[in-house]
């Protein structure tokens, strides 16, 4: 990753951060190489992140990371008080994000928070001239495909969750949501 790609990073877990409380269990899906948790360092009781970039499983003092897909690599039996999704909805297919929404609910524990930042579309064309002058990596931009940010709050609908903030940052270019598991 280049600077900018941490520094937009950075950005998103600071935002989400805010609602992260002190002794949560936090399930971090698209968790990249774990920089999130290395933030939530004496925050949170554990850590556990999911994604397909990973090679290999890795084991830190705060949290474990594993290859694969939310939600087939995620241990049975476990709950959480908090999902993040950081730029991560976005990259979901339609199809799959309303499954997505319902596993989030099933493995959030009652009260439980889910946490997601998207960007807004015109994000899209800045991170391709971005990456065109190899100022960023613009890690998996072939997978975005227009999201709408609007679509956040009927994906994660009203019959399983309560909307407690929806804001932008960033000058407009992102969006946050968080919900919270009725």
């Amino acid at each position: 990753m280049k600077a900018i790609d941490r520094y937009l990073q950075k950005v998103r877990i600071n935002k989400a951060k805010d609602f992260i409380k002190k002794g949560d269990t936090v399930l971090d899906i698209g968790s990249v190489d774990g920089v999130m948790f290395d933030a939530l360092d004496g925050i949170i009781s554990h850590g556990f992140g999911i994604d397909p970039t990973l090679k290999e499983r890795v084991e830190k003092n705060n949290y474990t990371l594993i290859p694969g897909y939310f939600p087939e690599v995620s241990p049975s039996g476990q709950s959480y008080d908090v999902i993040t999704m950081l730029a991560v909805l976005e990259h979901i297919p339609t199809e799959l994000q309303k499954s997505l929404a319902l596993n989030c609910f099933n493995y959030l524990k009652p009260g439980g928070r889910v946490i997601i930042t998207v960007p807004s579309p015109q994000v899209d064309t800045i991170l391709d001239i971005l990456t065109k002058l190899k100022l960023i990596d613009g890690m998996s931009l072939e997978e975005h495909y227009g999201y709408k940010p609007g679509d956040t709050k009927e994906i994660f609908n009203e019959s399983l969750f309560k909307l407690l903030v929806n804001k932008k940052f960033q000058l407009g270019l992102n969006n946050l949501f968080v919900f919270e598991k009725k």
